[in-house]
C-alpha cells in the first residue's frame, strides 16, 4: 500500500484486540484422566488472563481520565492532557489553530472551563494553553520515556472522537521511529514530525491531542496524523496512526510554560529556501535552492542560488517533503555531506548543520 499521511483533525478511534488462549495445550494432550485435568487447567487459565488484562484497563483507565480534556476551539472539538498542577495542557497546534480562548471540559465534570494560548508551536504540531481554574479531581499526567516504546506493546488512546468525551480505546505500538509529514488541508500545520510512535489505534476528528498510555499509566505519546490510501480514494487507512513521542512533548512544553515561546527547536536547518523540480518527465528531481540564509549552514558550505539538491546524506532528495524529512531525522551540529547539481555537473559539500 502506497500511503500517504494527513492531519487527523481531533479524535481517536478503536484499534486490535488482544486475546490470550491456552486451549491449544488440551488438543495436545493424549487420552486419559491426565489429559482431562490438563485440559480443565488450560479452559480456566484464559479467562483468569482476560480478567487479569480488564483489570488492568480499568486501572489505567481510572487513572488516566482525570488527566484528559475536551477542547472546543472555536466551532471544532479536539482533546488535550493536563501537563501540570498550574492548569498547563498540551495539544495539538492544528487543534487550537488560530484561537486564543478556548472552552474545556474535563472527564469529571460538565462544568466549562475557559482557558487561554499560552502558546504554538506548529512546526512540531504541539501547543499550550492554560485554564483559568484547576478544578477538584483534575491532576497532571505522567509522561512515560520514550525510549522504552517498542512494538507490540499494548496501548490505550483517550479522547473526544467525534466529540464523545472521555472515550477510551485499545491497541498497539506498531512501530517507533516514523518520520511523517503532515498535509495543510484542512488546518493541518504541514509539519514533518521525526521519531513518531506509530499505532494501530485508529485516530479519528477530535482524537487528536489526547493521550497514548501503556498499562502503567504513562502518556508515551499525543495522537496526532491517520495515515490515507491514495488507492482508496484518500479515505482512511485502517490501523495506521502516528502519535508524537512525550519525549519531544516534555521538550517544548517545558520551553512553552517557562518562557512562553520555544526557545530551542531541537530541529536541523540547512538555512534554504528552496522549491522542488522536475524532470523531462515530469517528475520530481530535486530541490532548487531559491535563497540561501546569510551565515547559515549552506551559506558556509558554499551552496548558492540555483543549486539543485539531490541528496542528502545517503538519502535521495526528489521533493521538498523528502528533504523536510531527512533533516527531521537529523540535530544541529551533525556533520553531513549535500550532493547538489550546479550548471549540470554533480558536486558535494560538507555541511554542519544548523537549528530551525
Amino acid at each position: 500500500m502506497d500511503a500517504s499521511r494527513t492531519r487527523a483533525p481531533r479524535l481517536f478511534g478503536p484499534a486490535a484486540a488482544v486475546a490470550c488462549s491456552l486451549l491449544f495445550v488440551a488438543g495436545c494432550s493424549g487420552p486419559g484422566a491426565g489429559a482431562g485435568r490438563e485440559g480443565d487447567t488450560a479452559q480456566a487459565a484464559a479467562p483468569l488472563a482476560a480478567n487479569a488484562l480488564q483489570s488492568d484497563y480499568q486501572r489505567v483507565i481510572n487513572d488516566v481520565l482525570p488527566s484528559v480534556v475536551q477542547i472546543q476551539a472555536g466551532d471544532s472539538l479536539g482533546s488535550g492532557v493536563v501537563y501540570d498542577d498550574k492548569g498547563h495542557v498540551v495539544t495539538n497546534a492544528h487543534v487550537v489553530g488560530d484561537n486564543r480562548s478556548f472552552r474545556v471540559t474535563t472527564a469529571r465534570t460538565e462544568d466549562t472551563l475557559a482557558a487561554e494560548l499560552v502558546s504554538s508551536y506548529p512546526e512540531q504540531d504541539l501547543a499550550v494553553i492554560r485554564l483559568d481554574r484547576v478544578p477538584d479531581g483534575v491532576k497532571a499526567a505522567r509522561l512515560g520515556d520514550s525510549a522504552k516504546v517498542e512494538a507490540g506493546q499494548i496501548v490505550l488512546a483517550m479522547g473526544s472522537p467525534l466529540g464523545l468525551s472521555s472515550s477510551v480505546t485499545q491497541g498497539i505500538v506498531s512501530g517507533t521511529g516514523r518520520t511523517v509529514t503532515e498535509g495543510r488541508s484542512g488546518g493541518g500545520t504541514g509539519a514533518t514530525i521525526g521519531n513518531m510512535v506509530q499505532t494501530s489505534a485508529a485516530i479519528n476528528p477530535g482524537n487528536s491531542g489526547g493521550a497514548l498510555v501503556n498499562l502503567d499509566g504513562q502518556v508515551v505519546g499525543i495522537p496526532t496524523l491517520a495515515a490515507t490510501d491514495p488507492g482508496l480514494g484518500d479515505s482512511a487507512a485502517p490501523g495506521i496512526g502516528f502519535a508524537i513521542p512525550a519525549s519531544m512533548v516534555r521538550t517544548v512544553a517545558d520551553q512553552i510554560v517557562a518562557d512562553g515561546r520555544v526557545t530551542d527547536s531541537g530541529r536541523a536547518a540547512l538555512g534554504v529556501t528552496a522549491r522542488t523540480v522536475v524532470d523531462d518527465a515530469n517528475r520530481p528531481a530535486g530541490v532548487a535552492v531559491v535563497e540561501v540564509s546569510d551565515g547559515g549552514a549552506a551559506d558556509e558550505a558554499g551552496l548558492r542560488p540555483g543549486d539543485v539538491i539531490v541528496r542528502l546524506g545517503d538519502t535521495d532528495i526528489t521533493t521538498i517533503t523528502s528533504l523536510a524529512e531527512a533533516l527531521a531525522s537529523m540535530r544541529p551540529g551533525d556533520r553531513v555531506k549535500v550532493t547538489y547539481t550546479r550548471d549540470g555537473d554533480e558536486r558535494t559539500a560538507e555541511v554542519t548543520l544548523g537549528e530551525q
